[in-house]
């Protein structure tokens, strides 16, 4: 494949030839819809067929509904990193033919990714590893002296890295959200009245439940007392379109590992001057313009926030599947997961002794997370059944969201379903029939706890020899987001 059919496979949304092209296949690929929403993928996976091993014999499709930690790679986005890694090399400066299409391959992906987020013509798309790392630039580029207000109901992405900047004044606040939306806003605007606030820090779906806040009038309340609107999107994204210039939104995060690109990149989009004044993000060769033994010159954003080799493979990756998911006709996406938390939520329903987790009575909407209990058996025990004796994949614990889960009273965690553009009806089927079982006959084989982590007593499956649990340490640990 030639250098210049590589640079169309992702246009940039801003040219209005990409835009007819996108109009085009979402209308195609809504005409071409005719199964029931969440029967089959949306879109095609990597390792969405893969079989894996049981303890108790044989092996069953392996189900993955952790999509909400990290989301397998659309099939789409593997082969477009395939297409590009001829030609990777060095970004800006190079004067080789692979290093002019590498950084045309990153510098294109930034209106990619801004588009796919509804950015405003003059914001900055900075590169990042993930939520944490974007959350973590936008930290050091709060006004000193400036506070900063979440809700206790979010990631530890977006509470740790505001406590970070104490040194300059910077101080992090935490409200309790009420039981429901409305509340929670009135909680927020008396908050934001309370005192001088530089930034509102919230999340756009919430990592635990999958419900869902207001982002135009989250804007609205933040810039009436003089804040800013930060939303931590890493969930919001892969699920809802998001956008940043109809709701007023001053900044966003999203990780590449949430959208089906888990190749280590991630952004923070939004305006740009206090980045361009803010500290930079890892001093080092590519964030400055001029340097001197004793004095420096950073670069303005992005770049003053980019110091080192950027992650070009990572960034193509995030880009391709912004263009895969603006590609979905509209309303698919919400209506594939909407039938597919609906079905698993009733089925739990039906569940002697499980209980679905809930926060905000009133949400518009929920993304396809689902978090629940299973009275009399621990969290971790839940989901080692289900992966050793069924194939299903489903996380546990306190999900990054200490605060939150010790206020619900659930100090031991919890365990959450998620589901994505790969789940299928079949998928929610094959965790509900493992519940029934585990809940009406217990588990089929003994398991124990191998640090901090429930396995069989005898786990007879077989391991790739290149990621054996059983090799080395695999302590778990506490968070687990």
């Amino acid at each position: 494949m030639t250098a210049a059919t590589h640079l169309q496979l992702v246009p940039r949304p801003t040219d209005p030839a990409s835009r007819a092209s996108r109009a085009v296949r979402r209308r195609r690929a809504s005409a071409a819809r005719t199964t029931a929403p969440g029967t089959q993928p949306l879109l095609p996976v990597v390792g969405g067929d893969e079989e894996v091993p049981l303890v108790t014999g044989g092996t069953a499709r392996y189900v993955n509904l952790d999509v909400a930690a990290s989301a397998p790679a659309l099939a789409w986005v593997a082969e477009h990193v395939e297409r590009v890694l001829p030609l990777y090399a060095s970004v800006h400066r190079g004067a080789g033919y692979a290093s002019q299409v590498s950084t045309a391959v990153l510098e294109g992906a930034r209106g990619t990714v801004g588009g796919f987020l509804g950015a405003r013509g003059d914001d900055v798309v900075v590169w990042t590893r993930n939520t944490t790392d974007a959350l973590a630039v936008l930290a050091g580029c709060v006004p000193d002296g400036g506070s900063v207000l979440a809700l206790d109901l979010e990631h530890h992405a977006n509470l740790l890295p505001w406590r970070t900047q104490a040194h300059r004044g910077v101080t992090a606040r935490v409200v309790e959200a009420a039981p429901d939306v409305e509340g929670t806003l009135a909680v927020l605007e008396r908050a934001l009245a309370a005192e001088p606030t530089a930034l509102l820090a919230v999340t756009g779906a919430s990592n635990v439940t999958g419900e869902e806040l207001p982002l135009g009038r989250l804007a609205a309340l933040a810039h009436a007392a003089g804040a800013r609107l930060v939303v931590d999107a890493a969930q919001l994204a892969p699920h809802r379109p998001v956008d940043v210039a109809g709701d007023d939104v001053d900044w966003v995060a999203v990780s590449g590992h949430k959208l089906y690109a888990p190749f280590g990149a991630g952004a923070l989009v939004g305006r740009r001057d206090w980045l361009d004044a803010g500290t930079p993000h890892l001093a080092g060769g590519g964030a400055v313009e001029e340097v001197g033994t004793d004095d420096v010159r950073w670069a303005p954003a992005p770049a003053r926030h980019e110091g080192g080799t950027p992650n070009v493979l990572g960034v193509a990756a995030l880009a391709a599947a912004c263009e895969a998911l603006g590609a979905l006709g509209e309303g698919a996406l919400e209506a594939h997961e909407a039938a597919l938390r609906e079905r698993l939520v009733d089925g739990l329903a039906q569940l002697p002794g499980v209980r679905v987790v809930r926060t905000l009575d009133g949400a518009a909407s929920a993304i396809g997370v689902v978090t629940f209990t299973v009275e009399g058996l621990a969290p971790g025990l839940v989901a080692a059944v289900l992966s050793a004796e069924h194939g299903v994949g489903v996380r546990d614990g306190r999900f990054c969201a200490h605060p939150l889960l010790a206020r619900l009273g659930l100090p031991a965690g919890a365990v959450r379903a998620s589901v994505g553009v790969g789940s299928r009806a079949a998928d929610v089927d094959r965790l509900l029939d493992g519940l029934r079982r585990l809940v009406s006959d217990g588990p089929a084989v003994a398991y124990t706890t191998v640090d901090g982590r429930w396995a069989p007593v005898e786990d007879t499956r077989e391991w790739p020899s290149w990621g054996d649990p059983t090799a080395g340490p695999t302590a778990a640990r506490p968070c687990g987001g």
